[in-house]
């Protein structure tokens, strides 16, 4: 995508290391910076598709039925269903590669995020395109041998692995990049991250309608065609990675001093080795900790709780008849296709306030851009149980849309948090260690918002009131993170790297001096991006993403009927 390549650099500029190495990468003046976001949205598009993994579970479940479900016996638990030939798997079971995905992601950006940032982003993103792409082809295996534990170490080990590297491998580069404004440049690539089950669920269901025969689900020929697909994506996106030469910055712009710029952007650089030590960080873990399990709680039972609380009115009845539990089956159908189309809504506000929420934090600031978070979200998640007693759908609807796009916003927004925190230097690393809080969160929004759900069950309450008292825990888990996020104060310089300390990392690191150091202005001129490169690296990632959310959209609009 980029005409800067390796080959025109001057002899003295010429790394004398292998293709894949961080050398290779480092942009010539006249680099237009615009081409490195669609490199960053190439990847995540791509791993995004984690979120909509569920779209396999159903025909999953009836891999060796195909029409009904060959149920396996009470014998045959959790264990046994990995190597099972015999029976179907459950759902429940399948959904534990969901579970491994973000545990996995976390735990790997945490142990390789500091290799990343010496390795630079093409390495990092070629070992996630083979180790996210592989994952599902070993799955496709999986399928066809039907051994779940290669489901499970295929996509859900292998590829978490993949996912964790992927996920961090812009953040570092991107803030680099956009030094101005780095909550919108991380903010456009974790946008990809929440797109991308907006590409490929309706691309999934495409695929195994296509491949699906009377004896086949046509689920492991759906993973090789998507993994072949996704490869293409992902190493085009990884070559594509430039990183800016030492001391680059935009034209025309000016780092404020540091006595007269905002106190809470640091003009130092935290070695990633510290960082568990710093109360700042455990600070800022706990405020995305609380802000995703109270968004991830509510994003995974939102089409239930919408069909549970508001019954048969979602299609036109009234009174006695509108409660859930009186439904008939034709009805209850009617009522999940209306529900579709709210998680399709849903998606949308969380991928918009990756973008939007994240820009905004160029404003007003990244810490009050989470008192926000937690303020109005506080208030939205209080407001539900009153507009669901109300039968008010419009009220519900507009503060789960908001909560998550703050959901959504949360991710966009921390890694721009963390560099301004602890500096440019190793915040892809740090952000890495910083995603156990996503990993931890994934285990505690669900299981607070399932097991409060089955305990207000089992006291006989009626659905529709089943929430309440969840949601009042969700409060308080924000409340929770708003007090984390008002005690989080400028770093001390005693934790910060010292020049010499600063010039080793930089060595470490490959970081480079200006080309035009060593090739001269003549030399530099020659690199100016061509803008056609800028715009075809657009429409690369562009019309997959415009019809993903075309495809949403059109689910959208039954919830609107």
């Amino acid at each position: 995508m980029s005409t800067t390549v390796a080959g025109d650099m001057p002899p003295a500029a010429q790394p004398s290391s292998g293709f894949l190495s961080k050398e290779r990468i480092i942009a010539a003046p006249g680099f237009n910076r615009w081409l490195v976001p669609p490199a960053a949205l190439a990847i995540h598009l791509c791993i995004g598709m984690a979120y909509g993994f569920s779209v396999f579970w159903l025909p999953l479940s009836k891999a060796l039925g195909i029409k009904e479900a060959l149920k396996c016996g009470p014998e045959v638990g959790f264990w046994q269903e990995l190597f099972v030939t015999n029976c179907d798997w459950k759902v429940s079971t399948l959904g534990w590669m969901y579970t491994a995905f973000f545990v996995l992601l976390g735990c790997s950006a945490a142990l390789w995020g500091g290799w990343l940032e010496r390795a630079g982003p093409r390495k990092a993103g070629v070992v996630a395109a083979v180790c996210w792409c592989g994952g599902m082809l070993m799955s496709a295996v999986g399928v066809m041998q039907h051994q779940f534990w290669m489901l499970l170490l295929g996509s859900g080990v292998i590829g978490g692995i993949g996912l964790g590297l992927g996920y961090i491998s812009p953040v570092s580069t991107l803030i680099k990049w956009f030094p101005d404004r780095r909550g919108m440049a991380t903010g456009m690539a974790i946008m990809g991250f929440g797109g991308g089950a907006m590409i490929g669920s309706p691309l999934a269901a495409e695929l195994m309608k296509t491949f699906a025969t009377p004896t086949d689900v046509g689920v492991a020929q759906t993973f090789v065609v998507m993994a072949l697909v996704y490869f293409v994506f992902m190493m085009g996106g990884a070559l594509a990675y430039r990183v800016p030469a030492t001391n680059w910055k935009p034209e025309g712009w000016t780092p404020p001093p540091a006595q007269t710029g905002n106190a809470m952007i640091t003009q130092g650089h935290v070695h990633v080795k510290k960082v568990w030590g710093i109360p700042q960080f455990w600070l800022v873990w706990m405020v995305l900790c609380m802000n995703v399990s109270a968004g991830i709680g509510v994003i995974g039972m939102a089409s239930p709780m919408l069909q549970e609380i508001f019954g048969g009115s979602l299609i036109g009845l009234s009174g006695d008849a509108a409660k859930f539990t009186a439904l008939d089956k034709g009805q209850l159908t009617a009522i999940a296709g209306v529900a579709a189309g709210f998680a399709a809504l849903i998606s949308l506000f969380n991928i918009g306030g990756r973008f939007v929420w994240a820009s905004l934090s160029d404003k007003l600031g990244r810490k009050m851009t989470y008192v926000v978070f937690f303020v109005l979200g506080a208030a939205m998640y209080a407001s539900i149980p009153a507009s669901a007693a109300a039968g008010s759908k419009l009220l519900f609807v507009g503060a789960v849309c908001v909560i998550l796009s703050m959901y959504g916003g949360g991710f966009a927004t921390v890694p721009a948090y963390l560099a301004d925190l602890f500096g440019t230097q190793m915040v892809g690393a740090i952000h890495g260690r910083l995603l156990t809080a996503w990993a931890t969160a994934g285990i505690l929004g669900p299981v607070v918002v399932n097991y409060m759900r089955d305990y207000q069950l089992g006291l006989g309450l009626p659905r529709e009131q089943v929430y309440n008292q969840t949601m009042y825990i969700l409060v308080g888990m924000l409340a929770i993170g708003l007090v984390c996020n008002l005690l989080v104060r400028p770093i001390d310089k005693k934790h910060f790297m010292s020049d010499a300390e600063l010039a080793e990392e930089k060595r470490l690191a490959h970081d480079k001096a200006a080309v035009a150091a060593q090739g001269g202005v003549g030399h530099a001129a020659a690199h100016v991006s061509n803008p056609v490169w800028v715009v075809l690296a657009w429409a690369a990632v562009g019309i997959p993403l415009a019809w993903g959310i075309y495809r949403t959209g059109l689910s959208v609009t039954k919830f609107f009927h």
